[in-house]
């Protein structure tokens, strides 16, 4: 916004954000404005000539500035939900799959909403996790580089939209640098869904298209449970490549896999890449914990509990570390891949809530018990 000199008459004028419209009564020595300010506000200025008039341009100009101040201060909120507003994806290959999760909380009592989130360059695609967060949830943007359309150094701003319980707008930025003589054929290694102590193998190829890249070689991965091996490939005059297996062992836990690998070539270039899967026991059982419900003293609730195995199995034995938990197993039931128990619950006279843990022990190879907590409530 701009004020004209007040001792040359009145004007109309607009510059940057702010816009003025005033209107002069004859014989007034005084002008009655209106301000329009960023983000749709609005406010009533009265500007005079004379002796007042620098005074009340002084005050017309500070009122723009404070108002601009409080919007700011205003979109504090959904800033402050962010552990973090940069990301430097460093050197990655071609193809090579390449995400970022910026997460935030929601620490307030009311709801927070995304209403819209876009990213300033194709480079990077982004999307939001769960747009309506509760008091302490937790959501994330994802940003995606894309690596199979782009190549060289890159960035995007990431803005976010906020439309509860205010509006607001959080900015977000990503670089990197995408080369385009290096390949990752498929851009990473996705092992699916293992048996515990089955194990598992995967394969890339590694392409090179410049002599500069030189040796390629992996480092050692994080996890004990990982391997990787690098092997050159059939070398051509504008194309040379390596075969990377990477393995897991039988060894590997129970639980999600999320490691990524390091290339290291000659030239002084790490790149990384994703490893991705999950490790699930021979034999579960779901839902795990079992919630029986709530139930009055004296009542009783009955569930269904139910035990999955990749091979056909017998359940010998069931153990509950409180009576008031019933399992109704048949021991001399056929071997099969599913068992369905009923699990029933008899409350006691005392109200609040309840804690126990149901044992199941079966004749698979391991003789690993499954342990399953229940829980329950009783009374209101």
């Amino acid at each position: 916004m701009s004020v004209a000199n007040p001792l040359s008459g009145w004007e109309r004028t607009t510059r940057n954000n702010g816009h003025c419209e005033g209107v002069q009564r004859r014989f007034s020595p005084c002008m009655d404005v209106t301000v329009s300010l960023p983000h749709g506000s609005r406010a009533e200025v009265r500007l005079c000539r004379g002796v007042h008039a620098m005074r009340c341009v002084h005050s017309a100009l500070m009122l723009v500035v404070l108002t601009g101040a409080t919007s700011v201060q205003a979109q504090d909120w959904a800033r402050k939900m962010f552990k973090v507003v940069q990301h430097d994806f460093g050197t990655v290959a071609r193809f090579a799959k390449t995400e970022f999760a910026f997460e935030f909380n929601n620490p307030y009592v009311e709801d927070v909403h995304v209403a819209s989130v876009r990213s300033s360059c194709g480079c990077t695609s982004v999307r939001v996790e769960k747009p309506t967060l509760k008091t302490y949830e937790t959501s994330a943007i994802i940003a995606t580089f894309n690596t199979h359309q782009f190549f060289g150094k890159r960035g995007a701003t990431i803005t976010v939209a906020f439309d509860k319980p205010f509006f607001a707008e959080v900015q977000l930025q990503v670089t990197g640098v995408i080369r385009s003589d290096l390949v990752l054929d498929p851009g990473s290694i996705i092992l699916g869904t293992i048996e515990q102590g089955r194990g598992a193998e995967a394969h890339v190829a590694v392409q090179c298209h410049s002599r500069s890249i030189g040796r390629v070689t992996v480092a050692k991965p994080a996890s004990p449970y990982l391997s990787a091996q690098i092997t050159p490939k059939a070398q051509t005059n504008s194309l040379f490549g390596y075969d990377l297996a990477v393995r897991l062992s039988p060894d590997a836990p129970v639980g999600y896999i999320n490691e990524t690998l390091m290339l290291n070539t000659a030239d002084g270039t790490t790149v990384p890449l994703a490893v991705e899967g999950r490790v699930e026991p021979a034999i579960a059982a779901s839902p795990s914990p079992l919630f029986l419900g709530t139930c009055e003293p004296g009542a009783s609730a009955t569930k269904q509990l139910i035990v999955k195995g990749a091979k056909p199995f017998r359940i010998v034995s069931v153990e509950s570390s409180d009576p008031a938990v019933e399992v109704d197993c048949r021991k001399d039931a056929a071997a099969k891949t599913l068992h369905i128990l009923p699990v029933r619950f008899t409350a006691g006279d005392s109200s609040g809530a309840f804690q126990a843990t149901i044992r199941l022990q079966t004749d698979a190879a391991d003789r690993k018990p499954i342990e399953v907590p229940v829980f329950a409530k009783v009374g209101q």
